[in-house]
């Protein structure tokens, strides 16, 4: 498996090797040995898998520490735009944007340390996600910041309509949930 580190630390990006024949094709999704390999210590609690049509504008979702929640996202039929922001008050790279595309073609995945917030875009007629998650669901621990806040600077396509769910529309802005104090602190991760 191919280790790509991003300009954020603690979010890199994993490429299978893609292993193919008159069959189809075949590929490791996950590695723990990659993981290793990156400099990760990862467990995985629980597996997520949404199904989402194109146009689907999910996130920018985030748990506060501790614990946070670490994920591994795959898109396994599809193609999404993946959006990590790092939204660590404290660290070096704050406010920092990385994108991938993810796919079923590319079979590639992007790991998101604790802490960063995550977004994806389905740029395909419909995608299915794959998240593979440290910790289990925390709804008193979950956040969100409005995916296409200006200050994000992400670089959503301007070609399709995008289509949030309710709480999604409502989350606060950057600059809101700064103030509000929901942002996860860069000294409180254990490194």
């Amino acid at each position: 498996m191919q280790i790509n580190p991003t300009a954020i630390q603690g979010v890199t990006e994993f490429i299978a090797k893609v292993y193919g024949d008159s069959r189809g094709s075949f590929a490791e999704a996950f590695r723990s040995e990659s993981m290793v390999a990156a400099g990760y210590d990862f467990a995985i609690t629980q597996v997520n898998t949404s199904v989402s049509q194109r146009g689907v504008l999910r996130g920018l979702h985030y748990a506060q520490l501790a614990p946070s929640q670490a994920k591994y996202v795959t898109c396994s039929m599809g193609t999404i735009l993946d959006v990590a922001v790092d939204i660590r008050e404290g660290s070096a790279t704050f406010g920092e944007v990385v994108t991938a595309e993810l796919s079923s073609q590319k079979r590639n995945a992007l790991f998101l340390a604790e802490g960063v917030g995550h977004a994806f875009l389905t740029m395909s007629d419909t995608a299915t996600v794959t998240y593979l998650c440290s910790t289990g669901f925390n709804p008193t621990n979950e956040f969100g910041i409005h995916p296409l806040d200006p200050e994000l600077g992400i670089p959503w396509p301007q070609d399709l309509d995008f289509i949030l769910s309710d709480k999604d529309k409502a989350a606060p802005t950057l600059a809101a949930a700064r103030e509000l104090g929901q942002l996860p602190k860069w000294s409180d991760l254990a490194r």
